[in-house]
């Protein structure tokens, strides 16, 4: 056959690039072709994403793909969850998007909980109560900002924002949707009902289409910029890790997967919700699939605690590299010290460094001085996250499983890998690295019938792309560490 290529545009919480994915029939292979880098914008106290800039940089993406040989048939786009553009009655964006990390949301869950019991509202839509949902922010938006919610006709997910531009089209992927706490869980279809009791306009939301829709051809004014005969755009799995779960390569249900970068998402697939007392009291969200299942998961703030240590350190004008603080961490003394890496002194920019030895302090342990220590301190402390989550996960599901599929970024972390075999006693399987890219694209082919579902897809992946496997090399030090683990972050959930 002949052989197709496709870009995948893959916007992560701190860069973005396009990956270009080309596809012969038996294997899949992909090449990057512009990376850039995707910071926050802070004016006047706020913090927005600069999405003109996005915007230009995947128009770049496509002109330096067609630059290196590859006419692309088509074209996907996934971000991160929750944030959104809001658009006016002429199609016009009504300012930049706010970042999930702005404060504006403070006070927001709470007040939301006065109109809506919190199970109640646990039972509707079926996930984690973050300060940063979807849900939060309009509500925000209603009370400090009414004057442009009044404006909006159309609210669009960041990634169908950027397809927008490209298309002229407005829908709504509903992996995306699925991240707001704005659908009903059980049907997967908005739940109006929940935002005309919250205050937000009904009128504003769009279709939800599936992931692995072809949407239409990009729009002719920007084919002509860019020089393009044509181009399609295709609904993929809108939420990265959507993308990266669809990747996984695997046949069965025996394993729990982790899409590991700046967010840990650790969970399981389900072709239902889970929706009971145990997942509603351990904050276990059910986000959409590609094929509308459920991904019954919780977030972990993965390795953003290590990479604001890193950026901290560089504005300190020591300029480490991963490979460096690897080395240090491995040269630092195990089981010293923990921290809950969902700590709420955790989620903002800052020192981070000194937030960690702040936690140290506060709880009474030993307080690590040097990088490594402290390094050391945040890896550890997340292995021993992922096996409180895969214990609470075999508890939902009623079974146990073998298995830690690891896939995105957070895989090239060897050293993480390896704590996270010898903590949990389970083989952990790594890769592929690019997997939230590799989703991007097979929900293309899906799409395009060359692929016929995601077990094909995934059986692609398994033949395409090198796995790392770790087997686990349990010790009764690791027994010991988790009991202390526990007992401080159930004492810390209980002061708090």
């Amino acid at each position: 056959m002949k052989k197709l290529t496709m870009i995948a545009v893959d916007l992560g919480a701190g860069s973005g690039r396009t990956m270009a994915g080309c596809y012969d029939g038996s294997r899949l292979e992909l090449v990057e072709t512009h990376r850039f880098p995707n910071e926050p914008v802070m004016v006047n106290g706020s913090l927005y994403w600069d999405i003109l800039r996005l915007y230009h940089e995947i128009k770049q993406g496509i002109l330096k793909t067609a630059g290196m040989g590859y006419k692309a048939d088509s074209i996907g786009i996934d971000t991160w969850g929750v944030d959104y553009g809001l658009l006016d009655a002429n199609g016009d964006l009504l300012g930049n998007p706010y970042h999930y990390r702005d404060n504006r949301t403070d006070g927001m869950i709470e007040t939301a909980f006065k109109l809506c019991p919190k199970k109640q509202m646990y039972e509707r839509a079926g996930l984690q109560f973050m300060k940063f949902n979807t849900l939060y922010q309009l509500m925000a938006a209603k009370r400090q900002q009414p004057h442009i919610l009044d404006k909006a006709e159309t609210l669009l997910f960041i990634p169908d924002l950027l397809r927008y531009f490209l298309t002229g089209v407005k829908s709504t992927e509903y992996t995306i949707a699925s991240t707001s706490q704005l659908l009903d869980v059980h049907t997967g279809d908005w739940d109006k009902e929940m935002m005309e009791l919250m205050g937000i306009p009904v009128h504003i939301i769009t279709e939800i289409i599936n992931a692995c829709t072809r949407v239409g051809p990009v729009r002719e004014d920007v084919l002509k910029e860019l020089n393009m005969p044509s181009m399609e755009a295709v609904a993929v799995a809108g939420h990265d890790t959507a993308s990266a779960v669809a990747a996984v390569p695997v046949s069965g249900e025996d394993y729990a997967y982790i899409s590991s970068g700046t967010w840990s998402l650790m969970g399981i697939e389900s072709d239902e919700p889970l929706i009971n007392d145990m997942t509603f009291s351990r904050s276990f969200s059910n986000e959409g699939g590609v094929t509308r299942n459920k991904r019954v998961l919780k977030n972990i703030m993965g390795l953003w605690i290590i990479q604001e240590c890193r950026r901290y350190w560089q504005r300190e004008g020591q300029a480490l590299s991963f490979d460096e603080m690897d080395r240090q961490a491995e040269e630092s003394a195990p089981f010293q010290c923990f921290i809950d890496p969902n700590d709420d002194s955790f989620f903002s920019p800052g020192d981070m460094p000194r937030k960690v030895q702040a936690y140290c302090e506060r709880t009474g342990q030993i307080v690590p001085k040097s990088q490594g220590g402290i390094i050391r301190c945040v890896l550890e402390s997340l292995a021993l996250k992922y096996r409180a989550v895969a214990e609470e996960l075999e508890h939902v599901r009623g079974r146990r499983f073998n298995a830690i599929h690891v896939v995105g970024g957070g895989c090239r972390n060897r050293i993480l890998n390896r704590l996270t075999a010898d903590c949990s006693g389970k083989t952990v399987l790594a890769g592929p690295v690019e997997a939230t890219a590799i989703g991007n694209i097979i929900c293309q082919l899906i799409a395009r019938n060359e692929v016929k579902d995601l077990n094909e897809a995934r059986r692609l992946v398994w033949e395409s792309f090198p796995v790392d496997v770790y087997e686990p090399q349990h010790t009764e030090a690791w027994d010991e560490a988790y009991h202390r683990f526990k007992k401080l972050t159930q004492q810390e959930e209980h002061q708090t």
